[in-house]
């Protein structure tokens, strides 16, 4: 049956999901990189499509900003089917040693939300990627050559309440940067038994007030999205071995 949310049939999403934000990137992505696409869904404006890429059926669908919502789509993507779903998003730096464009790949995400607070009723938790997701990641970004780095990323619900101080001490306990939709992905894959994971560009150092320049940007998404799905074609050799 179609969901309440993301309004798809049994069948309609692949088996490998990219979660990107934006509607806008989620149609971008469909457009560029994948094959006999096709639209499933379009209602509220978190618009999937499934296609190819190098033979491999794949799903791009919108979450749209923020825990709540990426947790519905997360609970929805799950009943219709998705096993391996993974964000690409954007992120600001917590340090500069992430420079403006970097890929950022998730091992596991401070959970600075209300939704995984709620959802798991004030319980301690460590929202975690999973390994083999993150395993397949870094070896396309070394294969790619895409600068990138491997570690904590923190989870956040007011975007505009970050600040140069709170960026440094986070920083000093090993954040790399902030975004607003992993742990509550992570959180929800585990629960139904999925694997999930979490790629991000940087689009700015949150000690610094200028953004990233548009090309910058893009740049730093595209390789983004080549080494999620490379990523992609990789884990699913390694199923096809199994």
């Amino acid at each position: 049956m179609s969901q309440i949310h993301v309004r798809a049939q049994p069948g309609d999403v692949a088996d490998y999901v990219l979660l990107p934000g934006d509607p806008n990137r989620a149609r971008h992505i469909a457009s560029t990189y994948l094959e006999g696409v096709t639209e499933y869904t379009s209602h509220r404006q978190l618009l999937g499509f499934t296609g190819t890429y190098q033979g491999v059926r794949v799903s791009i669908q919108t979450t749209g900003m923020g825990c709540p919502s990426a947790a519905i789509v997360t609970e929805e993507l799950a009943r219709l089917g998705a096993k391996t779903l993974i964000r690409v998003g954007t992120l600001g730096g917590a340090t500069p040693a992430v420079a403006p464009g970097d890929l950022v790949i998730a091992t596991a995400a401070v959970p600075n939300d209300g939704t995984t607070r709620q959802l798991l009723g004030g319980a301690p938790y460590a929202p975690a990627a999973s390994f083999e997701v993150v395993e397949a990641a870094a070896h396309a970004a070394r294969t790619l050559g895409a600068p990138h780095h491997v570690g904590l990323v923190m989870t956040e619900d007011a975007f505009y309440a970050s600040t140069p101080d709170h960026a440094r001490l986070w920083a000093s306990r090993g954040v790399l940067g902030f975004e607003m939709e992993a742990s509550a992905i992570f959180l929800v894959a585990a629960l139904h038994g999925l694997r999930a994971a979490c790629l991000t560009a940087c689009s700015n150092d949150i000690g610094d007030p200028q953004l990233v320049p548009d090309d910058v940007l893009a740049a730093g998404v595209d390789r983004m999205v080549r080494v999620a799905l490379e990523a992609v074609v990789r884990l699913d050799a390694q199923e096809q071995k199994a």
